[in-house]
């Protein structure tokens, strides 16, 4: 049986992984008005990719989807400019440069590339026979066929009749141990720890219960419940696993990332050495270490054999009267052209964004220096940047945008110990075990979690169905959204996963509801086709509950601002922007003076994320992160939205909105006055 756990284990094991140097655009004795050399200003787009619109009638953007490039949707964590009035003109203006046209080939007309061949379908492999039998052998053995096809839900489906003493089946703790394995890999971990809890307590004779022991630790470690998590692996007979629970241990501890966690648990466990080992490695490298913790640390290098040279912390950075911060974008300064320019549009404006953010900073006594870096599309590109020596000298790093990239960057900041800001991606793996590299943006988990917050505050039943697509990030979604709610004290009825590009799929998403009887209905999908479907099934069903879904519906043309008004339906907008709010309103108007075009969303992005991070290097130095970490949420000055409280690295707030609240706007839309 141990085969199930070790293999999920080495997965999570395994998730941990050059053309011309550029120069950095130094600092002029103006640092308001600098920007980088060829840097031009075009009109926005939809999205990065999007085909461009006129020049001259430019709108503020909102992101596309994504990890990789910039996601749907971002949670500033600002502070408030001092009254805002302090961003006055700037000093300098910079307008607009008229983009190169593109470059054209010798020949008349471009070579037309040979179709690509089609690609067979891969064959679904087919169901077990006799779903649902009435034999618990047959359902025994189609649970172990359905685990190794990976259709985790249907062999939970299968198993979980057969797993009480009540069934009186002779392989019924396998079959609750499998059902356990099967929820683990569907992560739906508070199931699994129910069939474990079953599993101990009836089957205590089991001889193979260690292996649920094993297996509850992860359980209990996804959960957020360390000390669990140790006391189940301690209770493992001696001998057994020895190699897989230091394994497990290596790979969970460093995640834990509240300093109280580790302080509650070194008494509990004072022998236990990756804990130990894993504490230190929080205080040396993750910028946890105070002057209060020396004795501490001095013990567990002694009592441990710790490499004392690796263990010893750097000194604290002092604070200091300006920061220098370098950014790291995708600029591609060496292509001109007219498609490239409008391609990386996005990019552009993030800068322009920070450029105003530095100005404001400039006039309250907080400067910042910006040294921007065009890291290209590509991380041979990046590696060369990052081999700069005087990168290593930056108090803050901004950027990239890409994956790949962020990779890289994010074991660089680790290892030279300087704050890296990741400005678009929402894919928390990213800052997994890091406390040097943030995410700007929200999470997929961390919007779900606050979602679910929502939901049990304001809607007064407490029974939900949640549909998601199936895609990763909607996946985690769904998940986290269940989870969160169900800890609140709220029941999601059914999680089911659709395809909404398959119209058989999302019909049996929605099979069998009866959503009269539901108390909200959460739908965690950016297709097209899902809002005018949904709506059409409640329409059939005569169902008012209300819908939680994301704003990215306001966009939908296949579904009319009508449709949307008759429902009680809530948008989870994590860049929603007030437009008659003071700081919305000033930054539109120094923006248009300075850039000659109205702010898209990433404009706002990049004001927010260096100002908020800039202030924080001024209020408490290079090493900021317990400092905010205590420092509560704060209030942006443009997304209204807070972020950053309990140390999270990826920003906690995400606010929900309702129709009406945006069909004001629309109605009373806000000019530069």
């Amino acid at each position: 049986m141990r085969h199930f756990f070790t293999f999920q284990l080495a997965v999570l094991l395994l998730a941990a992984a050059s053309p011309r140097a550029l120069r950095a655009q130094q600092p002029t004795s103006r640092p308001a008005a600098t920007r980088p050399a060829g840097t031009a200003v075009p009109a926005t787009t939809k999205k990065p990719t999007a085909t461009p619109a006129k020049p001259t009638t430019a709108s503020p953007t909102t992101p596309g989807k994504g990890v990789t490039a910039p996601g749907k949707s971002a949670m500033p964590a600002t502070k408030p400019a001092a009254g805002s009035k302090s961003t006055a003109t700037p000093a300098a203006s910079a307008t607009a440069a008229k983009p190169l046209p593109a470059s054209s080939s010798s020949a008349g007309t471009a070579p037309v590339k040979a179709p690509a061949p089609a690609v067979a379908a891969k064959p679904q492999v087919p169901l077990p026979a006799n779903m649902g039998s009435s034999t618990p052998a047959v359902r025994y053995q189609n649970g172990k066929t359905l685990l190794a096809q990976t259709r985790y839900e249907l062999a939970m489906q299968e198993l979980e009749p057969l797993t009480p003493p009540t069934a009186k089946f002779d392989r019924g703790p396998e079959a609750a141990y499998l059902y356990a394995v099967a929820a683990t890999r569907a992560k739906r971990w508070s199931e699994a720890e129910q069939m474990l809890n079953l599993l101990r307590n009836e089957y205590p004779s089991w001889p193979n219960l260690a292996e649920a022991f094993f297996l509850q630790a992860q359980v209990s470690f996804e959960l957020g419940e360390a000390d669990n998590a140790l006391k189940m692996l301690g209770q493992l007979p001696a001998g057994r696993l020895e190699t897989e629970r230091e394994a497990m241990k290596t790979v969970y501890l460093p995640r834990i990332k509240d300093k109280l966690v580790f302080q509650s648990l070194l008494p509990r466990y004072p022998q236990d050495a990756a804990l130990a080992r894993a504490y230190a490695d929080k205080l040396v490298a993750s910028g946890w270490y105070t002057d209060a913790d020396k004795a501490l640390l001095d013990q567990l290098i002694t009592q441990f054999s710790l490499d004392r040279t690796r263990y010893t912390p750097r000194p604290k950075a002092a604070r200091k009267s300006s920061y220098n911060v370098a950014v790291l974008l995708p600029f591609e300064f060496n292509d001109p052209s007219w498609e490239k320019q409008r391609k990386n549009q996005f990019v552009t404006d993030l800068y322009a964004g920070m450029r105003l953010a530095q100005d404001s900073l400039q006039r309250e006594g907080h400067p910042v220096q910006l040294f921007s870096y065009d890291t290209g599309a590509d991380t041979l590109q990046l590696k060369q940047v990052l081999a700069l020596p005087e990168l290593a000298s930056m108090d803050m790093i901004i950027g990239p945008v890409y994956k790949s990239g962020s990779k890289i960057l994010a074991r660089y900041a680790q290892q030279k110990q300087i704050v890296c800001i990741n400005p678009l991606s929402q894919d928390a793996d990213l800052v997994l075990d890091n406390g040097w590299h943030y995410l700007f943006e929200p999470s997929m988990t961390t919007q779900a979690r606050q979602a679910a917050q929502f939901a049990i505050s304001r809607f007064t039943s407490r029974t939900a169905v949640v549909l998601h697509e199936d895609t990763k990030d909607e996946a985690a979604f769904g998940q986290a959204y269940k989870t969160a709610y169900e800890a609140l004290g709220g029941k999601v009825l059914q999680l089911r996963r659709i395809n909404s590009d398959v119209e058989e799929s999302i019909g049996a998403g929605f099979a069998g509801l009866d959503l009269k009887t539901v108390g909200h209905l959460v739908v965690a999908s950016d297709h097209r086709k899902a809002g005018p479907y949904t709506l059409g099934v409640l329409q059939s069903q005569g169902a008012r509950l209300p819908l939680l879904t994301y704003a990215s519906w306001l966009e939908n043309n296949r579904v009319s601002l009508g449709q949307l008004d008759s429902r009680d339906i809530f948008f989870i907008h994590p860049k929603y922007l007030d437009k008659a709010a003071p700081g919305v309103r000033r930054f539109r108007q120094l923006y248009i003076q300075r850039q000659n075009l109205p702010p898209s969303v990433f404009a706002f992005t990049g004001f927010e994320l260096l100002y908020y991070f800039a202030s924080q290097l001024h209020l408490h130095g290079p090493g900021f992160q317990q400092n905010l970490a205590a420092s509560g949420p704060v209030s942006g000055s443009a997304f209204q939205g807070i972020g950053y409280p309990s140390g999270a690295h990826d920003n906690q707030y995400v606010p929900v909105t309702k129709l009406e609240r945006l069909e004001i706007e629309v109605q009373n839309p806000v000019g530069v006055r």
